[in-house]
């Protein structure tokens, strides 16, 4: 048991044990939290605190009117659970000004992020770094050669402040807030988040992440990350996502706006494994323009139930995109996802690959689109839908839309849904595995492809939260 509690710590799972923290019982008291109706003067009250300038509190405001207008998405199932009105909307911790060494981190937050390898993840793998604590950012840093080239990294509150003009560009323009009812909520609400920006033909040699926590129960985190390459530039940016195990739910409605200019690349990889009482409300979309590439993989483990769609529009001739997107849901958990791609533009490239493992009752949805638009000449898309069942009480249904409107598009797409093999199961079982040992093995087999998009660092996670998702050990925590 120890030793499982061990292992705990060492990966993003330990953010489901509270018995490596005392204070999740009692989280520490906040310096502002506000809660209730979401009004006018709870949105104003937000942006005071942040002293917003004119032009984003409008944004939020606006924002609020499509909220109240907007209808509840017809794609979604148990998000009525969410009783908005009794969670924290904003949350600031008591952590003084943004940290940039970990020692300035109040005592129990910096040794939350030790217990999930940050420092040390930072130290020897990253370029920079932003984490999130409940509603805003409490730490943040960058390499001083990223500075000596220009590149901005820095919390989005400081960057619409700092940079207003080359914020406000992007802004709520790739996923704007008319979009869907939780769009025009996360346009209201947001705080927290990453604001990057490469200038023209530099590379980031290194991963620069941002790692957002949800603290307490009873909370929505409404982080925003806006990442921007400019002509010729490339950038890995890496998403961490974890909250400790509570006994009430919290609600995440997080939203990542990416756009590549000319001739530039965009990577962003998701580890996300929030605990079991989190629902989980992702908007993702990214825009390309002409020799432009954007890449997602999304890694979703974790959280009661998961919404989740990176989208590309290929705005620019000879575009591409690559999204690779990999659910688990094990137990009575609920796993919505799939990739999203419009093809504007001639010469455009997309190839959407889409893994789901169901066990103990789980049910995995893949939902995707593919447009090709009249004039996208010679654009060509493939899809790829694989699911693993392990038992007959989960289910795994697939829901893919083609809408070509160019005859001269090549659109394939390919569907496969497996059962646990009893022959695979009886052979590893027969040389000394245990059943829980074998399908977490053979789960491992059908990601292997995945696991060669992930860093090194992170893939040895994922795997190592695989695995203790099937031992007898998994429920530890």
């Amino acid at each position: 048991m120890e030793q499982a509690v061990k292992i705990k710590e060492e990966i993003l799972k330990g953010a489901d044990s509270p018995e490596l923290l005392g204070w999740l019982d009692k989280p520490p008291r906040a310096e502002i939290e506000l809660k209730g109706r979401i009004s006018r003067s709870l949105v104003e009250e937000i942006s005071r605190i942040k002293k917003e300038p004119e032009w984003m509190k409008r944004l939020r405001l606006r924002s609020l009117e499509l909220f109240y207008k907007l209808p509840m998405p017809k794609w979604i199932a148990g998000i009525e659970e969410i009783d908005l009105e009794a969670l924290a909307h904003y949350v600031k911790p008591e952590a003084g000004e943004v940290a940039k060494d970990w020692e300035e981190l109040p005592d129990y937050m910096r040794k939350y992020y030790e217990k999930l390898g940050l420092p040390e993840l930072e130290a020897r793998f990253l370029s920079g770094l932003v984490a999130v604590y409940d509603s805003e950012t409490v730490y943040a840093r960058m390499k001083e050669y990223l500075e000596r080239k220009g590149v901005i990294v820095l919390p989005l509150e400081e960057a619409v402040k700092k940079y207003p003009d080359l914020v406000k560009k992007y802004f709520l323009k790739v996923f704007p807030p008319s979009d869907h009812k939780f769009a025009a909520l996360h346009g209201a609400l947001w705080s927290g988040g990453t604001f990057i920006y490469v200038p023209p033909g530099v590379k980031v040699r290194e991963p620069i992440e941002s790692f957002f926590l949800i603290g307490r129960q009873g909370e929505g985190q409404f982080e925003h990350s806006l990442i921007v390459a400019d002509e010729g530039a490339y950038v890995h940016w890496i998403e961490g996502c974890s909250a400790p195990r509570f006994v009430g739910y919290s609600f995440h409605n997080g939203m990542v706006e990416a756009y590549a200019h000319r001739n530039a690349t965009i990577k962003i990889t998701t580890i996300q494994n929030w605990s079991r009482n989190v629902i989980n409300f992702n908007n993702k979309r990214g825009i390309a323009e002409e020799g432009a590439r954007i890449d997602w993989v999304e890694g979703s483990i974790g959280s009661k139930m998961t919404y989740v769609y990176p989208s590309t529009i290929l705005k620019g001739a000879y575009s591409s995109t690559r999204s690779v997107v990999v659910t688990l849901s094990k137990g009575p958990y609920l796993k919505d996802s799939g990739s999203k791609v419009v093809h504007v533009a001639p010469y455009t490239r997309s190839k959407i690959i889409n893994k789901s493992i169901s066990a103990d009752g789980g049910v995995n949805v893949y939902r995707g689109i593919v447009r090709i638009l009249r004039g996208a000449r010679n654009a060509s898309a493939h899809v790829e839908c694989d699911s693993l069942i392990l038992d007959g009480k989960s289910k795994a249904h697939t829901f893919p839309h083609n809408q070509v409107d160019e005859p001269t598009a090549y659109v394939s797409h390919e569907a496969k849904t497996g059962r646990l093999s009893e022959q695979q199961l009886f052979y590893l079982t027969s040389r000394g595995l245990t059943d829980d040992e074998a399908k977490s093995l053979i789960v491992l087999g059908f990601l292997d492809e995945i696991m060669g998009e992930l860093p090194v660092e992170y893939a040895n996670v994922l795997h190592k939260v695989i695995q203790l998702e099937f031992s007898e050990l998994g429920a530890v925590g």
